[in-house]
């Protein structure tokens, strides 16, 4: 068998499950994913990417429960990160490599057909502007999938592609970057934000989100998994900032209003592009409704590894304070939640109560016909 047809074969084999050839059939929710995001979901986009500025999780102790190395791998996290339980729970091993590991592997293809690619990349916002010249925006990583449809379209034709992407699952985490970028802007002109700059914010984001969605689309998307902004005033990083470390309520407001403009956004989208079916996953109300305790975290409010009073002071590198429970602690850094964290906010998306995920859970958006 060619390698062209030995491609598509594998390809109808992924997407329709059946036995072409000698090729098992999938036993995936979905035949691959998709991922467009930050830090939360970077796999190793960034330990690619040129410049000292650039934001990379390529040195312990990030890594240190990674199953099956223990080793940083670019995940901001102590092990796993939601993208990879999300996939997990779709039936994959773990997330999809990144998209520059696979160019630098020259692995590309067959990768974005048996598993899918992940775009996302630590720093990055929904606007170019945040974090510019130190990640891949949201833009340009639409711009990838661009390319890399291209690449799949040479090897296995336009109609398997079109069919494979319909079925597979877009995951999509992005905008507390674009928080913290927007307080610091103001911070520097000491003054707060009026009316008018939130409600100038809140139309750039929506209209780069819309952006995105509907070029998306445009590819061939149909299954948007979306998460929401979280509370990213209780992250240590803004804790700490304050007297007694508590949350920042005004940049909590302020993200929670931009979620109820996102759902506004999908529920418009998908009156408008037909076949569009999405999941907004609360990462704001799970964080809001579930009882830490309960969940058995001794520690919401501080970094697992890092330094100074939080652990909020100091980045998480070689030398840094670690905890020896990483499990009992919601944040594993100054910014990120732990493996443990991850894998509890990925299953309350695919099949937790309703209240976590708007209209559908993850589950019943991969279970869609298309």
């Amino acid at each position: 068998m060619g390698y062209a047809l030995a491609m598509k074969a594998l390809v109808v084999s992924i997407v329709l499950g059946v036995v072409v050839a000698g090729i098992e059939p999938s036993k995936k929710m979905v035949p691959a994913m998709y991922v467009f995001g930050d830090s939360t979901l970077d796999v190793g986009n960034n330990n690619h990417l040129p410049g000292k500025e650039v934001p990379r999780a390529d040195k312990p102790y990030y890594g240190i429960d990674l199953p099956g190395s223990g080793k940083p791998t670019g995940r901001f996290s102590n092990g796993y990160n939601i993208a990879d339980f999300i996939a997990r729970n779709l039936g994959f091993e773990k997330s999809p490599l990144a998209y520059l590991v696979l160019k630098a592997r020259s692995y590309l293809i067959p990768s974005a057909i048996t598993r899918g690619v992940s775009y996302a990349s630590a720093g990055a916002g929904i606007l170019d502007s945040t974090n510019a010249g130190g990640n891949i925006p949201l833009s340009q990583q639409v711009r990838l999938l661009e390319s890399t449809k291209a690449e799949m379209e040479a090897a296995v034709g336009p109609h398997a592609v079109s069919h494979l992407l319909s079925k597979s699952l877009f995951l999509v985490g992005m905008g507390s970057n674009d928080f913290f970028a927007f307080l610091t802007a103001q911070a520097k002109q000491n003054r707060s934000a009026t009316p008018s700059d939130v409600a100038a914010f809140y139309g750039s984001l929506i209209s780069n989100y819309s952006a995105a969605i509907t070029d998306l689309y445009k590819l061939g998307a149909r299954k948007f998994g979306i998460i929401n902004v979280g509370p990213v005033g209780c992250v240590p990083r803004v804790r700490v900032l304050n007297a007694t470390g508590g949350c920042a309520d005004g940049i909590n407001q302020l993200a929670a209003g931009f979620d109820v403009a996102l759902q506004s956004l999908l529920a418009d989208q998908k009156t408008k592009l037909p076949g569009l079916a999405y999941s907004i996953a609360d990462s704001f109300g799970f964080a809001a409704r579930t009882d830490p305790k309960a969940a058995g975290f001794v520690s919401v409010d501080s970094a697992c590894c890092g330094g100074g009073r939080l652990g909020a002071e100091a980045d998480c590198l070689p030398g840094a304070t670690l905890c020896a429970d990483r499990d009992r602690f919601l944040f594993f850094d100054r910014v990120h939640p732990s493996q443990r964290a991850a894998m509890l906010g990925a299953q309350a998306y695919y099949d937790g109560p309703a209240q976590f995920t708007t209209p559908i859970t993850f589950k019943q958006l991969a279970q869609q016909q298309s």
